[in-house]
């Protein structure tokens, strides 16, 4: 099957500009025709992302099931591109759009079941703030953290996404994926090598699921931590705009706020994107900006931090595509 991506692309940023990708679907569809799940060429993806910009996926591809999911990965040529998104909230796909097949998991992998001992499993596709819902319907404590990660369970395993004092790596039991090659893989929390908004797994996996472990807890206390975080995100955040959370990691002994804000980049502005005047680690989009105007913003800032302090930020959210 020959289903090689186009390097071939417009020169423009503007999402008008960007040429459509070759349609790679029918080889697709011939070559797996088992497949369960939808292909959709050039497919927008930016009301998939909160920044709202961004190009085209060549192909996106959303499985019905980890089955599915599995069947694609094992048949698909190994030099076709592959990339995961998930609910876009820690993501910038660039102006050109992605090259190759873009998954990204829904209904199949959105559910949550109680287990005995305090556990809970969750799909890769559950809204972290679901997650931290089922664990308080069900009185269990510790997974309350998860309120104020935007995004799913999948981004958050792989980011070992934490806020408010917690961390998928205090409550992750084991966490079930997928290979590039079909294979079915589970990790305990030990095989995962986590780190600092890091995780060690190998890069090619794609998240289905994770089990985590909390504690017996009642369940309006849950409910009032939850929403003391709720109440924290509003007063400090931006949640309310078009932007990606926080966009730089904080260097060891510092917070990248502060660098920021002592760079002097609260409000900066470079086309239609700005640094937040609420939150300075947040980059917004006014309403017309392109992924290229949030890229460089973030850009000119990490520039400004590591002239003015000395400091190399080094960025959170994720940046894919092509330019």
């Amino acid at each position: 099957m020959r289903c090689r991506a186009s390097s071939q692309r417009g020169s423009g940023t503007a999402r008008g500009d960007v040429l459509p990708f070759p349609d790679i679907i029918p080889a697709l569809k011939a070559a797996l025709p088992q497949l369960r799940g939808r292909l959709l060429a050039n497919q927008p993806l930016a009301d998939l992302i909160w920044f709202r910009v961004g190009g085209p996926a060549q192909v996106l591809f959303m499985p019905e099931d980890e089955e599915d999911l599995a069947y694609l990965l094992a048949h698909l040529p190994q030099d076709l591109p592959v990339t995961v998104i998930g609910l876009g909230s820690n993501l910038i796909v660039r102006d050109g759009g992605i090259a190759g097949v873009v998954i990204r998991l829904g209904r199949g992998f959105g559910e949550t079941t109680v287990e005995a001992g305090a556990r809970l499993r969750a799909g890769a596709a559950v809204p972290d703030v679901r997650v931290a819902k089922a664990a308080q319907e069900a009185g269990i404590a510790g997974l309350a953290f998860l309120r104020g990660i935007p995004g799913a369970m999948g981004g958050a395993l792989r980011m070992n996404g934490g806020a408010y004092g917690g961390e998928i790596k205090d409550v992750l039991i084991e966490a079930r994926g997928v290979d590039r090659t079909g294979q079915v893989r589970v990790f305990a929390n030990a095989d995962m090598h986590y780190a600092y908004r890091q995780c060690g797994a190998p890069d090619d996996l794609i998240f289905t699921s994770a089990l985590l472990q909390g504690r017996p807890g009642d369940p309006q206390t849950i409910a009032a931590e939850m929403d003391k975080i709720t109440e924290s995100r509003e007063a400090t955040q931006p949640i309310k705009s078009r932007t990606g959370g926080s966009t730089f990691k904080n260097p060891p002994g510092h917070k990248a706020w502060q660098l920021i804000d002592a760079a002097g980049c609260r409000g900066l502005v470079v086309g239609d994107a700005q640094v937040s005047e609420m939150h300075c680690n947040f980059l917004i989009n006014r309403g017309q900006a392109t992924a290229a105007d949030i890229e460089n913003l973030g850009e000119e800032v990490r520039r400004r931090v590591r002239e003015t302090g000395g400091v190399a930020l080094e960025w959170e959210i994720k940046r894919l595509g092509v330019k």
